[in-house]
């Protein structure tokens, strides 16, 4: 999958934001549904799913690899599955294009099949570790052959039968844990993943949806999940909710944009993904839950948002693995905030599609703000309010999050801030752009 050519944005202040949106599908799920849909024996219909480049690089693999999946209207897909242990052999490499979700959930798929699949990437994938996901799979079996470093392109030579493991997450890893779930599908006996962190549960709440035997058991060493291998999953039709990662850059938008009142309308709302909600309430934020409901087996609800004059907090290391796709845009809302907020616990932004901890200090300190980097976060001193000074050109590092939480940044910032490449942001939300001018304009989107 090509990148696209850079494109470089300029974001100034534009007023307050007011109106109402629908944030695209959630991508953790939308990747999710496509892969069970195409493990279960006939013919699965999703409504809501995003289509963003990251989510259509896992149809195209999955295509690649013998499921039927075709595009019915907008957000609606029909997949026609091949069973469990039905994986066909790629006839060509799996391109990835720059997500890391596609890849590592596949990579367990292909560990317990008898097939073998290259993987390849952007050069941003290209430089993500993928050892957290070759090391239990190749406990379970698997052979796999990656470049230095332990990075893309790689090679996975599946092993049928694989071999069940009891693993545990050396880190807190939805990725890694839902690989080992999924090449224990068709691995004969029962798979565990021991996480000491409760990360989000999305693969395993859809997983017991198609009909999987998994069990989920607390205890005060965390969370053991286990999966009876040799699955039959059955088709199903599947609603994603929107995606709270992609409403997070609303919710810090409204919050820091003096006037603003929007309305975000089915926002997913599980318990592993509502960090940064949790984060920006202690903060002050005026974030209000509106017709609460359920939504594909997921807790949803629209949420209202109004400006409000945020505080600064430190933020809970607990929330981390909740909120950890939203750290850079919590950022943002930390340059804003009364006083200095420390927001820590968060190794795994170093590795995700830029180093986000160093790329968003660089960031914010040429806008004019002051920060303090360290392993594991940032501290922060906002500015009680103000604008942020701006006037600076920011490096993206290929990163869709890192392009739009500076394009927050920049509509509250005394000179328009520069974005060097806002492509990228396609990967995740594909119409961000549209929505912002909908909110600056009063319009529905």
């Amino acid at each position: 999958m090509a990148h696209p050519l850079p494109q470089e944005l300029s974001v100034g202040p534009r007023g307050p934001l007011t109106g109402t949106i629908t944030v695209p599908g959630d991508k953790s799920i939308s990747h999710r549904s496509l892969m069970f849909a195409a493990l279960a024996v006939g013919t699965s219909h999703i409504t809501g799913l995003l289509e963003g480049e990251d989510v259509l690089a896992t149809a195209a693999a999955l295509r690649a690899m013998g499921a039927t999946i075709e595009r019915t209207g907008e957000g609606t897909w029909q997949v026609d599955g091949v069973g469990v242990g039905g994986l066909l052999q790629p006839a060509t490499a799996l391109e990835m294009g720059n997500s890391g979700t596609s890849t590592r959930l596949l990579m367990g798929l292909v560990a317990s099949h008898p097939i073998t699949a290259t993987f390849t990437g952007d050069a941003s994938l290209s430089g993500r570790p993928m050892g957290r996901v070759i090391e239990p799979l190749s406990q379970m079996g698997a052979d796999i052959t990656a470049s230095p470093g332990g990075t893309l392109p790689l090679m996975v030579r599946g092993l049928c039968p694989a071999v069940p493991i009891t693993y545990t997450l050396p880190v807190a890893s939805a990725q890694v844990k839902s690989a080992v779930l999924l090449a224990g599908l068709n691995t004969p006996g029962i798979t565990r993943v021991h996480e000491p962190v409760a990360t989000r549960d999305h693969s395993e709440r859809m997983l017991r949806g198609f009909g999987a035997d998994i069990t989920v058991e607390e205890s005060d060493e965390g969370r053991i999940i286990a999966i009876t291998g040799e699955a039959e999953l059955q088709p199903q039709t599947i609603t994603v909710p929107g995606d709270p990662s992609s409403a997070a850059f609303w919710l810090v938008a409204a919050s820091i944009v003096p006037g603003s009142d929007i309305l975000v309308r089915n926002v997913g709302l599980n318990v592993t993904r509502t960090g940064l909600i949790a984060a920006l309430r202690l903060m002050g934020a005026d974030i209000t839950e509106c017709d609460a409901r359920e939504v594909g087996g997921e807790p949803v609800a629209d949420l209202r948002v109004r400006h409000a004059t945020l505080t600064a907090i430190d933020v809970p290391p607990d929330l981390a693995p909740s909120m950890i796709d939203e750290y850079p845009v919590l950022f943002v809302a930390a340059a804003f905030a009364k006083g200095r907020t420390v927001a820590r616990g968060a190794h795994e932004l170093r590795v995700k599609e830029s180093d986000r901890i160093a790329a968003m200090k660089d960031a914010l300190e040429a806008c004019g703000v002051a920060c303090e980097e360290f392993e594991d976060g940032l501290a922060i001193t906002g500015t009680g309010g103000d604008a942020i000074p701006g006037g600076a050109r920011i490096a993206s590092k290929l990163d869709h999050r890192i392009a739009m939480s500076l394009t927050v940044a920049g509509l509250h910032a005394a000179k328009p801030v520069t974005i060097d490449d806002v492509s990228p942001v396609a990967t995740s939300y594909p119409v961000f752009y549209q929505s912002l001018d909908a909110l600056t304009g009063g319009a529905e989107a």
